[in-house]
């Protein structure tokens, strides 16, 4: 696994990282394997830890009344973490877990830290990371709240062209926050009739 082509890859959708940067982030990192399934935080759980995926995907989720609403998805060379708790001191309200099996570089929120203090490239780094998430999650917000059920679906699809490959419909449908039997009517219309 080379990771110096992950970080060239992630650096041009992001922003550059010196060499030395690279190193250090590698070296208090820890590459790990995570199986289909595998369950990395809880609700109510605190955690420090985020994960670059690459690869394989992960989700966050809610348990709301027993119903399992999934909140956000990561793909190869998107970062996961449990927001909330990693950027405060609160305990999370999701669960993250990863749907396939998964190859991460796993990190520390004392790491982004003391990176940030030692390098400024990798502050505007991390920054861009924050800002593309925040900004995705008011889209999503967005969608929800204005767009019709096929709409979003289409939207999604837009963004991650082979997410019905890889994540459970029954995921799909409550990211989208609409029922299994909506979503099968959007995507095969002719059973709808």
């Amino acid at each position: 696994m080379n990771l110096e082509n992950i970080f060239n890859h992630i650096e041009n959708i992001y922003a550059p990282l010196p060499k030395e940067c690279q190193q250090d982030l590698i070296n208090q990192s820890k590459l790990c394997a995570f199986n289909k399934g595998d369950v990395v935080v809880k609700e109510g759980q605190y955690s420090k830890k985020a994960y670059l995926i690459i690869n394989g995907c992960s989700r966050a989720y809610y348990l709301k009344e027993g119903k399992d609403i999934s909140d956000w998805f990561s793909f190869e060379n998107q970062f996961m973490a449990p927001i909330v708790s990693f950027f405060s001191e609160a305990p999370s309200p999701h669960y993250v877990e990863f749907l396939e099996d998964s190859t991460v570089l796993e990190f520390s929120k004392d790491t982004l830290d003391a990176l940030s203090c030692k390098y400024h490239d990798f502050e505007r780094f991390i920054s861009k990371v924050v800002t593309e998430t925040m900004l995705g999650l008011c889209e999503r917000l967005y969608t929800i709240q204005f767009n019709k059920a096929e709409e979003r679906y289409k939207h999604l699809l837009s963004i991650y062209p082979n997410i019905t490959n890889r994540i459970p419909l029954t995921h799909i449908a409550s990211y989208l926050g609409i029922t299994l039997e909506t979503l099968s009517r959007i995507r095969n219309p002719k059973n709808g009739i």
